[in-house]
């Protein structure tokens, strides 16, 4: 009889049903109204193929081919944990001494794990903290755009990554929610950091039965579910600044603007104002303007104008829209559109980014502490915006804009990963590869056999959370939740503060790093510290044998909606954003004063780089959407039963339209060659109406599987997208990725069908 232990990651909780030291199966956690499919894949990843069995080195590495060799085609040479650990101590010690510790890059982004405590990149980032520092990473890839731009428009980024307003106050209070990017019921399935209960789909079968009405701004239909009865707008991809424009257009045009609001609690509108009617530039932002380049008639831009400023509207964006040339535009101009129509910090009302990218945003919660270990502080305070990883590899020492400062790229020898996969969330992958091979060394923690672990040089097997104990919770769920060890460290597996303690021994920090507690110690001490939050907050909570033993904590939710910027909008003077005016700036005198070409002072529009009305079109005619996976989180999971049961004749899906598979020959399942002058992959054809003309969609996370390893410009024959998308910063003041604009051309392809080799482990040879 299978024995359930309590457990969690980020796509749900759950409890591992365990027999003979295997995980078996899966239960969904008790409190959980809504739980999502992606934890069907737990037992087939603990136990997968692909799981990194005992330390390896790369052959190539050990005979000395080190800088400028590259990556991805060696064997692995198996080799003791003890010497593992030696190479990895005298490495650092070698690359510390020659260049100094500005030298290593401490990267790992990405989710990790879970548990608060065995989290990957903060271990890492401890361990080299106490060691001297690092070179680290700001923003991320999800919102990186929109983070650094939404300080200086409303003067926090909270509005970006929550807390947003609750959908109970947008249910009571709005009457149209305009949703541009949709509300994708698939990125619901996730949380970071573990969530208790699936919210967003519940919250999503309230909207449907309210009778608000939804609005879908999309090129695909798709992501958002039938059952809201949305209306859906296709749009061209990266065109939405050009339809916000022109909705702001007919708002000023109409008088419908609420000029009290934008007299009061915003700054810089005259000059927004200006132009939006084409004064500066002589091209009004007309719905006629905005039809031949978004595609949408002028009368429904016109339409969804005047209801937005008649009737009580919330205004929403998934983070994907700021993924794009320019993303911070549109960011900006979603903000623009709610002070136009004076929604901002009225119940139900405004504008929010992230309902649908992920669960959590918009449910209602209590601001609590949550049990969290910190990395210290990095002595050397040097990082680079988290998409600029390979700019940095390729120009060390050169100079760079970012938000208004000018920083130098660092000339980096040693990289170590921990957690996480660039092979996955980096754009322009054949680039990368060709800047992966400059450093010395890499070295990658990792459970298993991922692109990243292929291309590395140390390899050092993790355990995954089901092999540990440690906490989940996040600050948008409710539940703090007891993850039990399930099953034994799968072969040489070692948790990652376990390997870092004997690392962190040779460098003589190790009773710094461990501060002298064991797991459980650490657990414990995490939990009080939150309680004591908890306790401040008037919450009676367990202690730590009281929690650990039940298995979970629930906290109720607030007794009231919460309304992003109610206190503002109520009160300008007594709480003023955290802006230079202490309102809303349409215009950023901050931003002008930095004079980027590419961001100015307030909302534009630009033509991307690549769009259906760029000039390349006409060799690539196909848009590519890069979105979020339904079938598993970013990369994690890929070898689990959910993704793979989604591939066609075992590549990733590429969904278009029927017409535009039929003006190419491509038949419903078949393996096509997608390309452009940066790569190629294979997919299979998934045909789709609900996608625009000239629109395919393709989602990340297939682990990059090259036809010759380590050779770039190698068709990738599982379907990893970023070997086709460009790796530029959206501006000189986000540096964010703009893996969302994307040109391709599709074929089928007619070869022998190359197998599929990434589940399994690389070629293992003894050292000779």
């Amino acid at each position: 009889m299978a024995i359930a232990v309590p457990h969690a990651a980020h796509w749900g909780a759950f409890e591992a049903l365990v027999e003979a030291g295997r995980v078996v199966g899966v239960r969904p956690f008790r409190r959980d109204r809504a739980p999502g499919r992606l934890i069907e894949s737990v037992p087939d990843l603990v136990h997968a193929r692909a799981r990194i069995d005992r330390p390896y080195v790369r052959k190539g590495w050990l005979a000395g081919r080190r800088a400028g060799c590259p990556r991805g085609g060696d064997p692995f040479v198996p080799v003791s944990w003890d010497r593992a650990i030696r190479l990895v101590a005298e490495e650092v010690a070698r690359v510390r001494a020659a260049h100094g510790n500005a030298a290593i890059f401490g990267g790992s982004y990405g989710w990790a794990s879970a548990g608060r405590f065995h989290h990957a990149r903060t271990q890492l980032q401890r361990f080299l903290a106490l060691i001297g520092g690092y070179v680290g990473q700001v923003t991320n890839y999800s919102y990186a755009a929109g983070m650094t731009l939404m300080p200086h428009v409303v003067g926090t980024n909270d509005c970006v990554q929550g807390p947003a307003t609750d959908w109970p106050s947008v249910l009571a209070h709005a009457r149209v929610l305009l949703c541009f990017g949709g509300l994708p019921l698939k990125n619901g399935e996730v949380c970071a950091g573990g969530a208790g209960e699936g919210q967003y789909r519940l919250r999503l079968a309230e909207l449907a039965r309210s009778g608000l009405k939804i609005l879908n701004v999309s090129p695909d239909r798709g992501p958002t579910p039938a059952f809201l009865g949305a209306e859906w707008i296709p749009i061209r991809p990266g065109t939405d600044t050009a339809f916000m424009l022109a909705a702001a257009n007919v708002i000023v045009a109409e008088g419908l603007e609420d000029r009290d609001f934008l007299a009061t609690h915003c700054t810089g509108w005259p000059k927004l104002r200006a132009y939006i009617l084409g004064e500066p530039d002589g091209v009004a932002k007309t719905p006629a303007w905005a039809e031949a380049i978004t595609g949408v008639p002028a009368a429904h831009i016109a339409e969804v104008a005047r209801m937005i400023a008649r009737e009580p509207s919330m205004i929403t964006a998934t983070w994907s829209l700021q993924r794009a040339d320019w993303g911070e535009q549109p960011f900006w101009m979603v903000v623009a559109l709610a002070a136009i129509t004076g929604g901002i910090g009225l119940p139900g009302r405004g504008f929010a980014f992230g309902y649908g990218s992920i669960n959590g945003v918009g449910n209602p919660r209590q601001e609590l502490p949550v049990p969290a270990l910190s990395p210290g502080r990095n002595p050397l305070g040097l990082f680079i915006p988290v998409a600029r990883l390979t700019d940095m590899l390729e120009r060390p020492g050169e100079p760079y804009d970012y938000n208004g400062r000018t920083l130098t790229y660092p000339d980096i020898r040693l990289i170590w990963w921990a957690g996480g996969n660039p092979f996955h969330h980096h754009q322009d992958l054949n680039r990368l590869l060709r800047a992966w091979a400059k450093p010395d060394t890499i070295i990658v923690q990792e459970p298993w056999w991922t692109p990243l672990a292929r291309h590395a040089d140390i390899v050092l097997p993790a355990t995954t959370t089901l092999e540990r104990n440690d906490i989940a919770a996040s600050s948008r769920d409710r539940f703090v939740l007891a993850m039990k060890r399930a099953v034994p460290p799968q072969g040489q597996a070692r948790d990652d503060w376990a390997m870092l303690a004997d690392i962190a021994e040779a460098f003589g920090v190790r009773e710094r790093f461990t501060e002298q507690r064991d797991e459980r110690a650490w657990l414990a001490h995490l939990y009080e510290t939150a309680r004591r939050g908890w306790r401040e907050a008037g919450l009676e909570t367990p202690d730590f044998d009281g929690f650990w033993d039940r298995g979970f904590l629930e906290f109720d939710p607030p007794a009231r909606p919460f309304v992003l910027f109610e206190g503002f909008r109520n009160d300008p003077y007594a709480e003023p954003l955290a802006t230079p005016s202490g309102k809303v700036e349409l215009f950023s005198e901050t931003i002008a004063g930095f004079d980027y070409d590419d961001c100015p002072g307030h909302p534009v529009w630009k033509e991307p780089r690549e769009w259906l009305g760029a000039p390349a079109a006409a060799r690539y005619p196909l848009h590519l959407l890069t979105d979020q996976p339904a079938t598993r989180l970013h990369g994690q999971g890929d070898p689990g039963r959910v993704s793979l049961a989604a591939k066609v004749a075992g590549r990733e899906p590429i969904r278009i339209h029927p017409e535009d598979a039929a003006a190419r020959g491509i038949a419903a399942g078949d393996v096509v060659r997608v390309f452009n002058d940066r790569g190629a992959c294979l997919a299979g054809a998934v045909f789709d109406e609900g996608l625009m003309r000239g629109v395919v969609a393709m989602a990340t996370g297939a682990w990059f599987d090259p036809l010759e390893p380590g050779v770039p410009g190698s068709l990738c024959v599982h379907g990893n997208p970023n070997v086709l998308t460009r790796d530029e910063g959206t501006s000189r003041l986000g540096q964010g990725p703009v893996a969302h604009s994307c040109l391709v051309e599709i074929e089928r392809w007619r070869g022998p069908l190359p197998p599929v080799r990434v589940h399994e482990p690389p070629p293992i040879e003894e050292e000779s």
